[in-house]
């Protein structure tokens, strides 16, 4: 069974995008990105509601994580700009539950925030790794929508970078 992640950046006071999806004010050094994309070569799938594929689409990428299985869930979406790209259009619970026991390498939630909650709802999210950015929005996109209980995690790793930005990687208890 694969591990599923929410790999995401996040403000200090815990946004993942601005209001209006915008994800300008999230640092990358050379050394972030470098840990950024060797950290990506773990994971054989990736998932991205469709507001956060439409970031990389408005830039004319249709298909940006080339070597991973690339999933979208959208319920508007008709068809894919891709053929490497898979569209769902059914409950990303049920379907993850099945990826999950499909799947050996393990799974990224790249967003959105939406999806993250769906899932870490339905305690499906195994580990939350989150580039703590030194910035805050004030309003935003928030890292989980609404949970309706306290959900524990533990601090497996923490890696700190010269520009401020810290990750905290954690297993959900």
């Amino acid at each position: 069974m694969s591990e599923l992640v929410y790999y995401v950046a996040s403000s200090l006071d815990g946004f993942i995008a601005h209001v209006n999806g915008a994800i300008d004010g999230f640092e990358w050094d050379d050394e972030v990105v470098s840990d950024f994309f060797e950290d990506q070569k773990k994971f054989g799938t990736v998932l991205m509601g469709r507001k956060t594929y439409d970031v990389g689409l408005k830039e004319g990428k249709t298909s940006p994580y080339p070597d991973m299985h690339q999933i979208v869930f959208s319920k508007t979406m008709k068809e894919s700009p891709d053929a490497a790209v898979e569209l769902v259009n059914s409950d990303p619970v049920s379907y993850v539950k099945k990826l999950k026991s499909e799947k050996e390498k393990p799974i990224w939630i790249c967003g959105g925030s939406d999806i993250a909650t769906q899932l870490v709802k339905a305690k499906l999210i195994d580990k939350i790794v989150i580039k703590l950015n030194p910035v805050v929005f004030g309003a935003g996109i928030p890292l989980f929508g609404s949970v309706p209980k306290h959900i524990s995690l533990e601090l497996i790793d923490q890696k700190r970078y010269g520009c401020g930005i810290v990750f905290n990687s954690y297993d959900v208890v």
